[in-house]
């Protein structure tokens, strides 16, 4: 468990004029309708992975430009659109402290510029927070003694050094991230840089790839073969966890092979046991194919630091969603921080209450709330409802279309 991502407040960022999420647990799961703000609110991380590994003028064109980006009813060249993010690096303990990021992107005269880019850590209750990077338009200084406040940081002083940036749109994490003794700007750039946002989708799972070993699945899945045949050649043992449980979920499947055709391609062959012969991925199930693609995404060695997810229920039997809602579960414990939108009800019953949050959009903005915090609902979630069926009974208010 590495970092965790604990708060999260949005302004004018789309639809979300004044957004502040409280109480994100290591397993988060997002229920609005269409159209209430779940894809935006991941598109928060893409947004800013782009900033970091562009700059923020590419991320804001990417989207349209600023005044697509800024909310309807903004003034774009007096507003501002921030992005604030509590989160704590487990790294340094189990009582690590809580650092806050805080980027506010501003545009005037037809250019995008960064207002205000501060990373920082409060000592105590009361003390003065210490700003690890603290910037403005491509001006300002980082802390070069992290390590005195990790071991008095009561009475420790900073002591700071100046590193300007070659331009007003540059992240200063971008730079200030790649050495080591920087290592809380260091630990939330990993963050930005390796969050993946998946949408598998089974026809690019069924692509048959050349002869590679990818670690880590895409954004689509269309690296399957490659990241499965990796992980039978390197970590056999997980791959063998993988396919025992495509014995227990997908009935008929007892094996699944990788091999390497004529023309040195990969190709994923599925044992059905009332067949003499395995069917390659191309002819499987939507169901099959999908569900062998979780159980590779989530059983990755190296789990990512944020993981989400848009309507994993898609070509999935209803009774193994509980089981996947459980594997999604286990891999947040493990080290990757999840989060899930979902129009499932049976998905839903699977949750825990302080895991699920509710999406509204109320005036043409948007909202989100803990479903703990609906004193009815948490009164009969206690009580042994479960919460899909309190969705379905439309005891969740304002988020049904």
């Amino acid at each position: 468990m590495n970092t965790q991502i604990e708060q999260i407040k949005v302004k004018n960022f789309r639809l979300y004029k004044e957004l502040h999420v409280t109480n994100l647990q290591r397993f988060n799961v997002f229920l609005g309708a269409n159209g209430s703000g779940k894809t935006t609110f991941f598109k928060v991380f893409s947004f800013l992975a782009t900033c970091l590994k562009e700059n923020v003028t590419v991320a804001v064109n990417r989207e349209g430009g600023f005044k697509e980006v800024i909310t309807r009813n903004s003034h774009p060249e007096k507003d501002f659109i921030e992005f604030e993010i509590k989160f704590r690096n487990f790294e340094q303990g189990e009582k690590s402290p809580l650092a806050t990021y805080h980027l506010k992107i501003g545009f005037s005269r037809g250019k995008v510029f960064i207002e205000k880019e501060v990373l920082k850590y409060r000592r105590g209750r009361s003390g003065k927070p210490w700003h690890f990077l603290d910037y403005s338009r491509g001006i300002g200084s980082a802390i070069k003694n992290e390590q005195d406040y990790d071991q008095e940081a009561w009475k420790a002083q900073e002591e700071r050094e100046d590193q300007p940036l070659g331009a007003e749109d540059i992240l200063a994490l971008k730079g200030l991230g790649q050495f080591e003794r920087y290592k809380t700007i260091r630990s939330f750039r990993t963050l930005l840089e390796q969050w993946l946002v998946s949408n598998l989708q089974n026809e690019e799972m069924r692509k048959i790839n050349e002869v590679g070993a990818d670690q880590q699945l895409s954004r689509s899945g269309n690296n399957l073969a490659q990241v499965a045949s990796f992980l039978h050649e390197y970590h056999f043992d997980i791959f063998q966890t993988i396919l025992t449980k495509m014995k227990q979920r997908v009935p008929g499947i007892d094996k699944v092979d990788i091999t390497i055709n004529e023309a040195g391609q990969i190709l994923l062959k599925f044992g059905d046991n009332s067949f003499t012969d395995p069917f390659i991925s191309k002819y499987t199930s939507d169901g099959t194919i999908k569900m062998f693609a979780y159980l590779v995404l989530l059983h990755d060695p190296t789990p990512r630091p944020l993981l989400c997810i848009e309507e994993p229920e898609n070509y999935l039997y209803p009774t193994l969603l509980r089981e996947l809602a459980a594997e999604l579960r286990e891999y947040a414990v493990r080290g990757g921080q999840v989060f899930v939108s979902t129009h499932s009800p049976d998905f839903v019953d699977a949750l825990k209450i302080e895991e699920l949050f509710l999406v509204k959009k109320e005036q043409g903005s948007s909202h989100i709330f803990s479903a703990k915090n609906d004193e009815q609902i948490t009164e009969l979630y206690e009580n042994g409802c479960e919460l899909g069926w309190l969705w379905q009974h439309e005891y969740f208010k304002g988020i049904n279309p």
